[in-house]
């Protein structure tokens, strides 16, 4: 117990002596940190000093950048500016001058507004004057009326009285077959035969009729034949008027040498051209016959160098004719290209020009297809531009309708297919290619301008002289037609139209029957087919209608 007392006195001495001890060493230790404590704070006031005078410095050198910079931008803000200005006056002169140029167009356009104001207003003056025409005409014709409404009445008054005499002519007739009931076999028999062959007949026409109109239904190939019957007709026609040239000679001699010895020359000739040489007893000219035009004028051409050359050798002949063909080639692409310009297209396929112009050398019941396009295409315009229609497309579609017939001897098919295709190859526009196709019906018409072009088409070649036909020959033609059809008994009135291609026969529709009036539109067929000499096919239509009129007043 004593030993673990002092065991524990001496622990409590050694724990003071080691507590005194390191109290000793802590408070050493207190006063180095308070001294390193005081070195810290006077080295941070000298550390904050130089960082301010560095701050200043920094700043000082920051500033003066800063108004370097500045001022280097004011420069350069004021050199933007003075460019600025200059592109912003450039362009306020560059849009001056667009405006002034527009304010010169829209001015040069009122100018023509104002002049088409002035030509609208001078074709209103015109129709105005032509409605006040028609207003007077109207007038007159008004006065006309009601002369014949007097009139109509007076022969109404006539017809009551003659209706009054009709019936009693009809009791006196029923008094007289009273009479005469008592008629012989004889007589009672021709009676019923009249009778029976009157019935005969109308039943003959009915007949007739619905045959006629079941044959109708197959009269293509009938149709064909006739077509072709009628060509064969108007041939020889054609063939001496104008399917020849004559060549001028400056001397009978020349005959032999254009034969040629045992007839070389003429035979070279012959084939080089395509032609037949006529050469006959009459004196001073050599025919050339061909129904080609074309062939006709190379032949021409080249059989005058020849005589003008004066040698005359199938390798003479043969180098003439080649190059008459070349010149003549350039001739036609001229040629189209010229009526392409006058009629106003500049746009047309320069393929197209030689296909135009050698319409020039072929003819249509004589007249000359080129200049017949050109008036379809002259009278399509016109009346496009009447009814607001585009008179280009329309004058465009005139020019092209029968551009196929230059092309339609080489090539299978009817010359408006073959023109449509032509057409279609080489870019022209689809109211021209419908024109085309519908002027002969091979398509329904999909343009207005179309329609007109078929009208003028039918225009051009129906007017009088346009196929060379003398004009009083053509008169006397419609006379006689008239004057054969009026000659029948019940027809009132007749009209030859559409340049004696169709009459129009106005019956009396209380006196035949619709059977009768057929049986006498055959009649006048067949009378005008006999005594009446013309091209192609008359169209005869008969008209069998009443009419009831009657004015409230």
């Amino acid at each position: 117990m004593v030993e673990i007392v002092v065991g524990i006195s001496a622990l409590a001495v050694g724990t003071a002596a080691g507590f005194a001890a390191c109290k000793a060493t802590v408070g050493k230790t207190l006063k180095e940190k308070e001294r390193k404590a005081e070195e810290i704070i006077k080295n941070k006031e000298e550390i904050e000093r130089e960082a301010r005078r560095k701050a200043e410095e920094i700043i000082k050198e920051f500033e003066a950048e800063a108004k370097r910079k500045a001022e280097e931008i004011v420069r350069e803000a004021e050199s933007l500016k003075q460019q600025q200005e200059i592109i912003i006056e450039k362009e306020i002169l560059k849009r001056k001058q667009e405006l002034e140029k527009e304010l010169k167009s829209e001015r040069e356009e009122l100018q023509n507004l104002e002049k088409t104001l002035m030509s609208r207003e001078a074709q209103l003056e015109k129709r105005l004057a032509r409605l006040e025409h028609r207003e007077e005409e109207l007038d007159k014709k008004w006065d006309e009326i009601k002369k014949l409404e007097e009139e109509i009445r007076s022969i109404q008054k006539e017809i009551e009285e003659k209706e009054a005499k009709l019936k009693a002519a009809e009791e006196q007739y029923m008094l007289e077959l009273q009479r005469i009931a008592s008629m012989t076999k004889e007589e009672a028999r021709e009676e019923l035969l009249r009778k029976v062959e009157e019935e005969a007949k109308l039943e003959a026409a009915k007949l007739m009729k619905e045959i006629e109109e079941e044959a109708r239904k197959e009269a293509e190939k009938e149709a064909k034949w006739n077509l072709v019957t009628a060509i064969q007709r108007l041939a020889p026609e054609i063939t001496t008027s104008h399917t020849i040239s004559v060549v001028d000679l400056p001397s009978n001699d020349l005959k032999g040498r254009i034969i040629g010895r045992e007839g070389r020359n003429i035979r070279a000739f012959e084939m080089e051209t395509g032609v037949d040489l006529i050469i006959d007893d009459t004196p001073d000219i050599v025919t050339i016959s061909s129904f080609d035009p074309l062939r006709r004028e190379i032949a021409k051409r080249s059989l005058e160098r020849l005589i003008a050359d004066g040698r005359i050798h199938p390798g003479r002949i043969e180098e003439i004719v080649t190059k008459v063909k070349d010149e003549m080639e350039s001739h036609i692409r001229k040629l189209g290209e010229e009526t392409c310009l006058e009629l106003g297209f500049t746009d047309v396929h320069p393929e197209l020009f030689y296909y135009i112009g050698k319409l020039y050398y072929r003819t249509s019941y004589t007249q000359n297809v080129l200049l017949h396009t050109k008036e379809v295409a002259h009278l399509a315009g016109i009346m496009a531009a009447e009814l607001g229609l585009d008179e280009k497309a329309a004058k465009r579609g005139g020019l092209m309708h029968d551009v196929g017939k230059s092309i339609s001897h080489e090539v299978g098919g009817s010359h408006s297919k073959v023109g449509a295709e032509l057409a279609k190859r080489y870019g022209e526009p689809d109211v021209v290619i419908n024109a085309i196709l519908y002027h002969h019906n091979d398509e329904p018409a999909r343009y207005p301008e179309a329609v007109l072009v078929a009208a003028a088409d039918a225009l051009s070649a129906a007017r009088p002289g346009a196929r060379r036909e003398a004009l009083q020959s053509y008169i006397n033609r419609l006379e006689k037609i008239e004057a054969i059809v009026n000659s029948f008994e019940n027809v009132e009135k007749s009209f030859a139209i559409q340049a004696g291609r169709e009459v129009r026969i106005i019956v009396n529709a209380e006196k035949l029957s619709d059977e009768e009036a057929y049986m006498l539109t055959k009649e006048i067929a067949k009378r005008i087919e006999k005594e009446v000499e013309f091209p192609g096919q008359i169209k005869i239509t008969t008209i069998r209608e009443s009419r009831f009129i009657e004015v409230a007043k």
